[in-house]
C-alpha cells in the first residue's frame, strides 16, 4: 500500500469535509440510543440488577445503529469517489502509478478506519452516558464487546460494497437510492427468523449481530452467531479484493 497514497486520501477527507459527517453518525446513533432514557421506569431502576438496565441501552443501540450507518456510509462512500468521477481522478492517479482497484483499497483503507473509530466511539460514549445517568450495575462487558467488534465488521463491509457501487457507477444517486433501500432490508430483517437474516448480506447482519431481545416480560439476551458476522467479514474482504483487482485491468 502506497503510504503517499493514503496520505493523499485524508488530504482529500479534509477537503471533503468528512468529519462533520462521521461526527453526524455518531450523534445520530448516540442519540437515537439515549431515547431509551425516557422509557418508563428506565430511571428508577439504573441500581437494579434484575432490570438490567445495561441490556436495555445495548436494545437502543442495536436499534439505532442500522437506522442510520446504512444511509450515511452511503453518503461517505460517494463523496470518496465522486471528486474521482467529476475531475478525472482514475486517469490522473493511473498516470501517477495508482491503478483504479489500488485507489479504492487505499480509499477503503484511509475512510475505513474512520468508520471503525466512530463504531467504537458510538459504543463508548453510550457507556459513558449511562454511567453519567446512574446505572450503577455491573457493564455486560462480553456482550457489549461482542457487539460493538460484530458492528465494526458489519459497517465496513457495508462501506465496501457502497465504495464498489460508487466506483462503478458515476451517478452518485444510485448509491445513495441503495443506502435508502438498506434501512428498509434492515428493518425488515430484525423481524425476520436469524437464518432469513443470513440471505440478506450485508444489511441482514445487523440483526445476525443483535445480542438482546424484548418481549412483554422484558429484555432477554442473546447468543449471536459471531461466527457468522466473521464469515461475512472474510467473504467481504475477498470480494472487495477481486473485484478491486479486476479495475486495476480495466482502462479508465
Amino acid at each position: 500500500m502506497n503510504g503517499r497514497a493514503v496520505a493523499n486520501e485524508f488530504t482529500k477527507m479534509r477537503r471533503l469535509r468528512v468529519a462533520p459527517l462521521v461526527l453526524i453518525m455518531v450523534v445520530g446513533v448516540v442519540a437515537l440510543t439515549c431515547v431509551t432514557f425516557t422509557a418508563p421506569g428506565f430511571l428508577d431502576s439504573v441500581d437494579d440488577p434484575d432490570a438490567r438496565p445495561w441490556h436495555w441501552l445495548l436494545a437502543g443501540l442495536a436499534l439505532a445503529v442500522p437506522l442510520v450507518s446504512p444511509i450515511l456510509l452511503a453518503v461517505l462512500a460517494s463523496r470518496q469517489v465522486d471528486m474521482e468521477h467529476q475531475g478525472h481522478g482514475w486517469l490522473l492517479n493511473q498516470v501517477s502509478g495508482v491503478t483504479p482497484g489500488h485507489l479504492c483499497r487505499v480509499k477503503f483503507l484511509s475512510m475505513g478506519a474512520l468508520v471503525a473509530g466512530a463504531t467504537l466511539a458510538q459504543s463508548a460514549l453510550v457507556v459513558a452516558l449511562g454511567r453519567a445517568v446512574g446505572i450503577s450495575v455491573d457493564l455486560p462487558l462480553g456482550p457489549w464487546l461482542g457487539y460493538t467488534t460484530a458492528i465494526i465488521v458489519v459497517n465496513l463491509v457495508l462501506f465496501a460494497l457502497h465504495l464498489l457501487v460508487a466506483a462503478r457507477v458515476p451517478n452518485q444517486l444510485v448509491g445513495l437510492g441503495l443506502g435508502v433501500l438498506g434501512v428498509f432490508v434492515t428493518l425488515a430483517g430484525t423481524g425476520m427468523p436469524l437464518w432469513s437474516a443470513h440471505l440478506l448480506p450485508p444489511w441482514g447482519y445487523y440483526a445476525v449481530a443483535t445480542p438482546v431481545d424484548t418481549d412483554a416480560g422484558g429484555v432477554v439476551a442473546l447468543d449471536p452467531p459471531y461466527l457468522s458476522v466473521l464469515s461475512l467479514g472474510i467473504v467481504g474482504a475477498l470480494v472487495f479484493l477481486g473485484v478491486t483487482r479486476m479495475f486495476d485491468r480495466q482502462e479508465t
